[in-house]
């Protein structure tokens, strides 16, 4: 596509270029790049990673650079595009739903340039994985936007969403029902102990995982998600808590759930923990790291029950993009709930992308002492 082209298409060719002495996206960033006035542990000298995951109904970036045992998130985005929105009946992604995330797309693009990322990694989950115009969306972000989405298989979204939330497991227990409530697929994974890794955060240690073919989008446009009545609700729970019962029988028959909690990362469960925590604003600080009991779980799902669809707007932990989703989460994690009753739930705003800045940081060893990157 010549620059002319570009332009059409929205995409400024300054953009296309890659900067002089900066690597493309991908290849990796050693430290000898650095130039020996930039002093002991330059910020700039330092690389900034990304991580895109493109879901079926949210488009979110987060940009770091290595920290300490960790990194730092210099830079963030969260849009809900509802990519999958009709796919149900249609098994292709809608023209308006494509606009939608061409724009998201756009933004962040212009944000990781913005920020000078040299490494980054971009995924795309169940829309693009189920759509029969996967592969042609694809191509036309390519195009349009100057980016490579990597439509990834359902067992690199489970491991990569463990690997982001491992920090979060309670060390005295003996296992963790992890769970991802997205908007296509859901994913459950019984993680054991974590392992000690050689700098960096901990790596889970994966001993079951299942993706359900089911998500908040999918379940609301089969159900309804404006009028919800018990009756409506029970039945979704049944649906999910057939595949959830399958994954149990399979890799959890030991389990001893005493030892066992239940660690959760969606807009559902964060949904939840603030309309315990009673925020008046969605607080990431407050909600990210809490727990919440089985009790308290139950209180607040029957609050919501008892909310008609414009109470649920007007709450300030969902709003009007969520308000005809959050029951259909809600009772998927009521099924998980059912199958595994444990006494407690840690709640995770965190996740897919956390777990792609850990491995793209590993990978490039900047928690390691010959990299020196800890700040």
């Amino acid at each position: 596509m010549d620059d002319e082209a570009r332009t059409r298409s929205g995409l400024d060719p300054a953009l296309r270029r890659e900067p002089r002495g900066r690597p493309p996206w991908g290849r990796r960033w050693p430290r000898r790049h650095a130039r020996p006035d930039d002093g002991p542990r330059p910020d700039r000298a330092r690389p900034a990673y990304a991580a895109l995951d493109l879901g079926t109904n949210n488009c979110r970036l987060l940009v770091a650079r290595p920290a300490r045992e960790g990194f730092r998130v210099i830079d963030a985005f969260s849009r809900i595009i509802r990519l999958g929105e009709g796919m149900a009946a249609s098994g292709r992604l809608g023209d308006a739903a494509i606009e939608r995330a061409i724009e998201a797309l756009g933004i962040c693009r212009d944000k990781m340039h913005n920020r000078g990322v040299t490494r980054a990694r971009l995924i795309a989950t169940e829309a693009c994985r189920s759509a029969a115009n996967g592969l042609e969306f694809r191509e036309r972000v390519k195009q349009d936007v100057g980016l490579e989405l990597e439509i990834v298989d359902r067992e690199t979204e489970a491991e990569l969403a463990a690997i982001g939330c491992t920090p979060l497991m309670d060390p005295q227990s003996e296992s963790v029902i992890l769970f991802d409530i997205g908007g296509g697929s859901s994913e459950i994974v019984r993680l054991g102990r974590n392992r000690p890794a050689e700098g960096g955060p901990p790596e889970p240690h994966i001993r079951g995982w299942a993706s359900l073919p089911i998500g908040v989008v999918t379940l609301a446009e089969r159900y309804g998600g404006v009028k919800v009545d018990r009756a409506l609700f029970d039945a979704m729970v049944a649906e999910v808590g057939e595949h959830v019962k399958r994954f149990a029988a399979e890799h959890c028959t030991d389990i001893v759930l005493d030892a066992t909690h239940l660690l959760g990362t969606s807009g559902t469960v964060t949904t939840i923990a603030g309309l315990h925590l009673r925020l008046k604003r969605y607080d990431r600080r407050q909600v990210d790291g809490s727990w919440m009991t089985d009790t308290e779980v139950t209180t607040v799902l029957d609050d919501l029950l008892a909310m008609d669809y414009e109470g649920r707007v007007a709450s300030p932990c969902i709003g009007a993009e969520r308000a005809d989703l959050v029951l259909a989460g809600c009772a998927i994690l009521e099924a998980i709930r059912e199958v595994f009753p444990c006494t407690r739930l840690r709640v995770a705003d965190r996740g897919l992308r956390e777990g792609m800045l850990v491995e793209l940081m590993r990978a490039d060893g900047v928690w390691t002492a010959a990299h020196g990157e800890a700040s």
